[in-house]
């Protein structure tokens, strides 16, 4: 003779079992749609693209191919450049912002767009984003051999870090904006109830990569960065084997640091990356 369970545990076990089903549902979900909860692009057709960038005095930069890379003034001035690397959201021209203040500091500001940003085709991936601006920093060292510094904005700092760490004899410095230790960590925060440690599938370790990198390395930290936060970028400046320093804007959130010309902290910043990198100020 069988024993059947009371009914109250029976009722108990079923949601139990539901709840484990949602649960497990809710990780497969985040897992298949992670790229899309981490990348967010402005599309745009390349015509329109170049229109928009002749009315911030920008042009297309393109590959030997004839393909976009992404945007750069006309005239050159045979100096130090800077490729920009910018966040997870908008494109490279929404960055243009940057330029006056790179400019103002002696620099040649050059905007790269990702794969699947703005009128580009291809893959938003970790691997994708790291082996595009590998090819770009490539390109812009086969041009001339003055220096070329990476400026790692947000999303963009993960990727500045990885290029700095497999091409160090090819990155002069590098100024990382609102930067993270690990996206695992930020990721855990935002979503606690999900084990993202385990799930995420573009892991961007900054913290264990920038170790490989011997170059002078600037940090600008948002002191109320709500996204990453600031103790994410804290605890980045622990990681690097050369010359550090830290900036910290205490008012600032993810997306307010200031970018005044000629102004701390990106005067002082890039001063500090041109004396440790050995061109003076």
């Amino acid at each position: 003779m069988t024993r059947s369970w009371p009914l109250w545990i029976v009722s108990i076990l079923k949601l139990v079992g539901w709840g484990l089903g949602i649960y497990v549902g809710l990780c497969l979900l985040a897992f298949l749609a992670q790229r899309r909860m981490m990348y967010f692009p402005d599309r745009e057709p390349e015509p329109e693209a170049v229109q928009r960038a002749l009315g911030v005095r920008m042009g297309p930069w393109r590959d030997g191919k004839g393909s976009v890379l992404g945007w750069r003034r006309a005239a050159r001035r045979g100096g130090p450049r800077i490729l920009v690397l910018h966040g997870n959201a908008g494109d490279a021209l929404g960055r243009v912002d940057y330029m006056p203040t790179l400019e103002a500091a002696g620099f040649e500001g050059v905007l790269l767009e990702y794969p699947g940003y703005g009128p580009r085709e291809g893959e938003r991936s970790e691997a994708s984003l790291v082996a595009d601006a590998r090819a770009a920093l490539r390109q812009l060292k086969a041009e001339s051999t003055a220096p070329v510094f990476l400026l790692g904005e947000s999303l963009g700092s993960g990727v500045a870090v990885q290029v700095a760490a497999a091409e160090p004899k090819l990155v002069a410095g590098l100024l990382l904006a609102v930067p993270f230790a690990r996206m695992t960590e930020v990721a855990a925060h935002h979503y606690p109830y999900l084990p993202m440690t385990l799930i995420l599938r573009d892991r961007w370790d900054s913290l264990g990569r920038i170790r490989g990198y011997p170059g002078p390395v600037a940090i600008v930290v948002a002191g109320q960065d709500e996204v990453v936060g600031a103790a994410q970028g804290r605890r980045l400046a622990q990681g690097p084997a050369g010359p550090v320093r830290v900036w910290e804007v205490p008012g600032a959130t993810h997306n307010s640091l200031p970018l005044a010309p000629g102004r701390p902290p990106w005067s002082e910043a890039l001063a500090f990356l041109r004396s440790r990198a050995g061109m003076g100020q």
